[in-house]
């Protein structure tokens, strides 16, 4: 009984593949035709433009990176009784003054003797820090420190080129 329900199912099967066998024909023929008749259409790509270079001609300007700028601010700033600017260039230049402020991160802070030390990571070596050391390239100097930030103020240049004080901070950067 076994075998001839098998037999009737195994001739089932092969009257369906044969019924599909002249679709496929069908539609192999069909893809055929769609692609002889299918014209592409893509546009061709422009030459580049030759790249005639120009030298850069200074003439009397000053450059506007140069230090010939910074200095004749702080001639105008040195006339001036209590020039911050002028007393910070004076000054010998820290280790982490060469780093942006964005490019550090706290990652912890100790106490030693009574004086609180923060502990900044900066590519990848670990610096210690406290009240009156400098950081970031804006004149940064630190002003507090406590066990999840540090305080500092920076002197920048406003839009009308005036040198003021801003405040800055530094947060505990958890798991880092």
């Amino acid at each position: 009984m076994m075998s001839r329900l098998s037999h009737g199912m195994l001739l089932g099967v092969v009257a369906v593949l044969s019924g599909c066998s002249g679709q496929q024909d069908e539609l192999q023929s069909w893809m055929a035709q769609e692609r002889a008749q299918a014209q592409p259409s893509v546009q061709p790509i422009s030459p580049p433009q030759k790249f005639n270079p120009q030298g850069y001609e200074t003439g009397e300007t000053v450059e506007p990176f140069s230090a010939q700028k910074l200095i004749v601010v702080l001639k105008q700033d040195r006339s001036q009784p209590n020039s911050a600017v002028a007393s910070e260039l004076s000054r010998r230049k820290q280790p982490l003054e060469a780093f942006p402020l964005d490019s550090m991160s706290m990652v912890g802070s100790v106490n030693r003797r009574g004086v609180q030390y923060a502990l900044l990571k900066v590519d990848n070596l670990l610096y210690q820090v406290k009240v009156g050391d400098y950081l970031g390239q804006n004149f940064g100097k630190i002003m507090k420190v406590t066990e999840t930030e540090i305080e500092l103020r920076e002197i920048v240049q406003d839009a009308a080129g005036e040198w003021i004080e801003r405040p800055a901070a530094l947060q505990l950067q958890e798991g880092a």
